[in-house]
């Protein structure tokens, strides 16, 4: 069988250079459409199993986060469910480099543990099986796609969360089925309370376009989505404009964005203390949130993170600034690694798909910490 490198498929991005040497494989990963952002890669490698390969990257060092590929493994699978990390990953000369010998005739390779539009549309049908779950569509991207929106609980205190505004950060979405996992789990004293205090809206995948295309960090428009809160539109960011508008008319007391970090290997939280009118009483919120997430959560840290935005110079552009200083609200951003967590490594996997849905799980313990005060 003839070596072959394919990403035509949901998620999938590589352009191949050059197959002729089995020790010199050369791929380059595509540009988000539009915009010169990239870094995101998901190929499959097939007639190879037994045979040592050596592939480079040849444009990683203008990808948008080169400190991401500083002590990164790239992930592999065999089964598309179970994702192990590459030992032989390198960064080496303005190039990526994955040595590797597949054990199978089919070996799937990629940036992180992908998170599909397929298995997005199983996550939101299997919530629908439980009690309590509602869904709407509160809009559609460029390209056409639902912006599903699930609702669940009855409370009046009105949560926000939402994933995946940068599309290849698909951890995001892996931690999402953590935390609707829990979330439809009635059987959890924690879920019974919090769904009677509080209603939560969840958006399990900003960027579908994004999603599908293989894309990094834009939309179908090559537009950063969490750059274009309070100045989006219906041709370049409706993504956003929709999701503003479900705000407005269910406003937030908790509203919090989930992302992937590239360059830290650690799980934070970045607030928004930069907004012109950060009060004490958001501050007050957001540090009782991140001692009862650390609490709950062994993965949770608080020592490492972004440098705190001084009094308003907070871009109000993002998610978590616009909504903090729209609705005056407890907004938050969540960061995870694409790496490991360096705080508890697992050389195996690095930070998981496991990790990340029980990190999901475990924000809820944190939540109803502290819904009454809110």
């Amino acid at each position: 069988m003839t070596l072959q490198i394919s990403a035509a498929f949901d998620s999938g991005n590589i352009e191949v250079q050059s197959l002729d040497n089995l020790q010199d494989i050369q791929l380059k990963i595509r540009k988000d459409k539009d915009s010169d952002f990239y870094q995101w890669f998901y190929f499959r490698v097939t007639g190879a199993k037994g045979q040592a390969l050596k592939m480079r990257i040849t444009n990683a060092a203008g990808a948008a986060f080169t400190g991401g590929w500083e002590d990164y493994k790239a992930v592999a699978s065999y089964d598309r469910e179970e994702w192990f990390r590459i030992p032989g990953t390198s960064y080496d000369n303005g190039e990526l480099i994955i040595e590797v010998t597949p054990e199978q005739d089919s070996l799937y390779i990629s940036y992180f543990a992908p998170y599909s539009m397929e298995r997005h549309a199983d996550l939101i049908a299997d919530c629908l099986q439980h009690e309590g779950v509602s869904l709407r569509v509160i809009g559609t991207s460029i390209e056409g796609q639902a912006m599903d929106c699930l609702t669940i609980g009855t409370g009046l205190k009105t949560f926000w969360v939402i994933a995946r505004q940068h599309p290849g950060e698909s951890m995001a979405e892996w931690w999402m089925e953590g935390f609707l996992a829990r979330l439809t789990d009635m059987d959890d004293p924690v879920i019974k309370t919090m769904r009677e205090k509080a209603t939560f809206h969840i958006i399990p995948n900003m960027n579908p376009d994004g999603s599908c295309r293989g894309h990094l960090r834009t939309n179908y428009a090559g537009s950063n989505l969490n750059r274009e809160w309070g100045v989006s539109n219906l041709e370049k960011s409706p993504e956003v404009h929709h999701t503003i508008a479900a705000m407005d008319a269910d406003k937030p007391l908790f509203c919090l964005d989930v992302h992937g970090d590239e360059a830290l290997p650690y799980n934070f939280i970045a607030g928004a203390e930069g907004i012109p009118d950060f009060t004490d009483k958001q501050a007050k919120d957001q540090a009782d949130f991140l001692t009862a997430y650390k609490k709950a959560s062994p993965d949770f840290q608080t020592e490492h993170g972004y440098p705190v935005s001084a009094p308003g110079k907070g871009n109000l552009t993002m998610c978590t600034n616009f909504t903090a200083d729209r609705y005056n609200c407890l907004s938050m951003t969540l960061e995870m690694p694409f790496k490991d967590n360096a705080n508890d490594p697992d050389a195996e996997v690095g930070w998981s798909p496991d990790r990340a849905a029980q990190l999901g799980h475990d924000a809820l313990t944190a939540m109803a910490d502290i819904v009454d005060q809110l």
